[in-house]
């Protein structure tokens, strides 16, 4: 949501609801669960909640096995062709678990293998978004830029960027969005 849309809600809503409903009891009630329902609203937008049961496989439709595995044939053919820059979307098990590069702005670190075996070091800014709760093996779904290197490559920019002058990437893991 809109940051200042979001601050106009909180701060203007409840002196709009006073001023349009003075004293009258059916339209303060009215109101309130007006605000009720746009603080839920609110909540399950800045919130992305696993409603699926952990312990089910999930399938994915044709069209989704398609596109992942035309996006893991490009970060391949962007690997081959030492392109960087682009922003890419992939699947991949953790393989190992990284200590955070502190330098500047700080990162989490991890490695990622790719269904087509390529191997992939994520650099999470932990200072724009919040840390990712990985064990070893933990799959995870990240949309983030690619930048070539002769091991594999790298995918940064897995967050949302506060100047709104970049794609926003972000790293979906159990049913949460790290963003």
């Amino acid at each position: 949501m809109n940051p200042q849309f979001k601050k106009i809600l909180i701060i203007g809503a409840p002196i709009l609801l006073r001023k349009l409903f003075r004293g009258k009891k059916i339209f303060q009630y009215i109101g309130l669960i007006l605000l009720m329902l746009i603080a839920v609203s609110w909540l399950i937008t800045q919130y992305p909640f696993n409603l699926s049961d952990t312990n089910e496989s999930r399938e994915l439709s044709s069209n989704q096995s398609e596109s992942l595995s035309s996006e893991q044939s490009r970060i391949r053919s962007l690997y081959e062709a030492k392109i960087s820059g682009v922003m890419v979307s992939t699947t991949g098990n953790v393989i190992r678990i990284l200590q955070d590069d502190n330098d500047g702005s700080r990162h989490q670190r991890f490695l990622i293998r790719i269904p087509d075996g390529l191997t992939l070091l994520i650099a999470h800014n932990i200072d724009l978004a919040p840390r990712v709760p990985l064990k070893l093996q933990d799959q995870v779904s990240i949309y983030g830029q690619y930048e070539w290197n002769d091991k594999g490559g790298v995918l940064h920019w897995t967050h949302h960027d506060p100047d709104k002058s970049h794609p926003e990437g972000w790293i979906l893991h159990e049913g949460m969005k790290y963003d």
